[in-house]
């Protein structure tokens, strides 16, 4: 069989394998799917010696999604983008890097939770990787603004003067203190707080009628993000185990030109939690 697997460090926790191995049984896919544990120093070394040993594509998480960008020697457009690869595609050509998350994220927003980001007014919290990924997906989705925030506002600032289109103004880049008085219809949380079981220290007001409160972490019951949109007077609220089976339905698409259905998948991981 095909082989795949997911690299990381630590690895354990992935819920990738049980994802892939749906997908396969839902498609008829025959594939095998394992979780690689790569040492800090040794993902080159393990990468290479799992295509040397016939594997055919690698999801990529923390801590090595740079180290996957620089292995590739292809990129596509989204993974250039956002600077990092979560995704390996051992081809005859070589190497072709990937970037699915912020396909995922937008995915899971405008499909699962029938929330249209064109025409609306989207805030993404944080500067970092996760966020990144996120940048290209969102504005090729049509939003009427999209404004970048992060606790030091030059890093938002300088993410988002790189998305800059011909000419035009970028999106909009600022600290968490420069969003008092404006109101969005979407609300990303891109930044690693809810890791730290906190919240952003936003400003109130930020949630217009009918606004989506969404948290790229996942979890059973709220994140301490989401409770707070709630506080807030968000609308709807969601986490992001949404985005993490619609980024691998991204991958497995890449890998097998297929694309799996994620309903029943996403269902059977939230009773799971």
């Amino acid at each position: 069989m095909d082989r795949y697997a997911v690299i990381g460090n630590p690895i354990a926790h992935s819920k990738s394998p049980r994802i892939h191995t749906l997908f396969a049984r839902q498609t008829g896919q025959a594939l095998s799917y394992e979780a690689l544990l790569a040492p800090l120093d040794g993902f080159i070394q393990t990468v290479t010696a799992f295509q040397a040993a016939g594997g055919c594509g690698l999801n990529v998480t923390v801590p090595f999604k740079l180290e996957a960008f620089d292995y590739a020697d292809h990129h596509t457009a989204r993974a250039r983008a956002a600077g990092a690869v979560n995704t390996l595609a051992f081809r005859p050509d070589g190497v072709l890097g990937d970037n699915t998350d912020g396909a995922g994220i937008l995915r899971d927003i405008t499909v699962n939770l029938g929330c249209p980001v064109a025409g609306r007014r989207v805030l993404l919290l944080g500067a970092g990787g996760a966020a990144r990924g996120s940048v290209l997906p969102l504005l090729d989705a049509s939003p009427a603004t999209l404004t970048i925030a992060n606790r030091t506002p030059g890093k938002a600032a300088e993410l988002a003067d790189e998305f800059a289109r011909g000419g035009q103004p970028g999106p909009n880049g600022c600290g968490f203190a420069e969003l008092a008085g404006q109101e969005f219809d979407v609300v990303i949380n891109a930044t690693s707080a809810s890791l730290s079981d906190a919240a952003p220290d936003l400003p109130p007001g930020l949630y217009a009628p009918g606004s989506l409160a969404y948290d790229m972490m996942y979890g059973k019951g709220d994140t301490p993000f989401l409770a707070a949109a709630r506080s807030q007077g968000a609308a709807h609220l969601s986490d992001g185990l949404g985005m993490l089976v619609e980024q691998a339905a991204e991958s497995f698409l890449l890998w097998r030109h297929i694309r799996p259905d994620t309903a029943s998948v996403l269902a059977e991981l939230r009773a799971g939690l």
